[in-house]
């Protein structure tokens, strides 16, 4: 019997190894180890012994039995790895595939043209400064001259908050905190660009623009200084055939004011539709910083002059762009926007 035992185990043992699939896994259980398996028809005939070989030989049938059942239990796991491998190599997603396409992005032509115009102005010496969109009614209006009667303030009809806090029409009033702030410091060079509010709602003005305002202080400044500084700017921004011509006007922070025209950069001046067959388009406004002004921001006027400017950066894009709303800038719509 203990032969048997022994034969069956290594008879077992190489099946087991060579086995590949659950059902002839099963088979082999069921032959060796089932009820009326080979190893438990043996053990039933242990009886028939003597004492000693019954003892030696239940001994060892039970190793066996063991034996045999702990290689059935690793062989089933085995083959359920491997059928988990095979479903995972039959299920897998090939990431090597090429994926959807996605667009990338570009800078909007509002923040290309405020970039440009802030490197022109730095390569002239100026520095960038800033200041609240939320300001008060003194920095927006009284200390550019414009008192609370002051009819000009119709011209930029705003949103309050309270009587006393609006949001700014202008990014003057920055001009007004960098003198108080530098005062007496000479020279004050600086640009303010930055979003601004007024209540207008058409094709060629928005409640909300962006504008950009400049600022120079120093002894001896002149009109003839502001004419340079505006002609580089023009010249830089539309090309060097560009022509430039001033206007009388009236702001109540600049005395004398001035608006500035370029001859049209689609008709080279010629006269066209885009410019009201004029030859020339207005661009922005400026003139020397009013002696009250200077006084607000805590500088002597009998000593140091200055001149300021300011130009909407919407304005500016839509002539170097021919664009003929300003509302597109503002529809975030991707067909227009991916031309820039």
């Amino acid at each position: 019997m203990i032969d048997r035992l022994k034969q069956i185990k290594l008879s077992t043992e190489k099946r087991i190894a060579e086995v590949s699939d659950f059902d002839s896994l099963n088979e082999i259980k069921v032959k060796i180890l089932g009820r009326k398996g080979e190893i438990t028809g043996l053990l039933r005939g242990l009886k028939d012994l003597l004492d000693e070989e019954r003892a030696e030989a239940g001994k060892i049938a039970n190793d066996i039995k063991n034996t045999l059942e702990n290689m059935i239990d690793a062989k089933t796991a085995e083959l359920k790895k491997m059928e988990l491998e095979l479903r995972l190599k039959n299920e897998k997603i090939d990431i090597s595939l090429p994926g959807l396409p996605l667009a990338g992005g570009g800078k909007h032509p509002i923040s290309q043209v405020t970039d440009e115009i802030k490197a022109i102005f730095i390569g002239m010496g100026f520095s960038v400064a800033e200041g609240p969109e939320i300001e008060t009614d003194y920095y927006n209006f009284e200390a550019l001259n414009v008192p609370r009667d002051h009819p000009a303030r119709d011209m930029q009809d705003t949103f309050y908050i309270t009587e006393e806090m609006l949001l700014r029409t202008h990014t003057s009033p920055v001009q007004v905190r960098t003198m108080e702030r530098l005062a007496p410091q000479i020279p004050v060079k600086i640009i303010v660009p930055g979003k601004v509010y007024r209540k207008d709602d058409d094709a060629t003005h928005s409640p909300m623009f962006n504008q950009v305002e400049g600022l120079l202080i120093d002894e001896k400044i002149t009109f003839a200084n502001l004419k340079g500084t505006l002609m580089l700017f023009a010249q830089k921004v539309f090309g060097e055939r560009v022509k430039v011509r001033y206007r009388p006007s009236f702001f109540p922070f600049t005395e004398p004011s001035a608006e500035m025209d370029i001859s049209c950069v689609h008709c080279q001046g010629d006269g066209c539709r885009v410019c009201s067959y004029t030859g020339w388009l207005e661009i922005l406004g400026a003139g020397m910083v009013n002696p009250r002004v200077l006084q607000y921001g805590g500088y002597d006027s009998e000593k140091v002059t200055g001149f300021a400017f300011g130009m909407g950066i919407e304005r500016i894009a839509m002539l170097k762009y021919g664009i003929n709303d300003l509302r597109l800038f503002f529809d975030n719509d991707k067909r227009f926007l991916k031309q820039f």
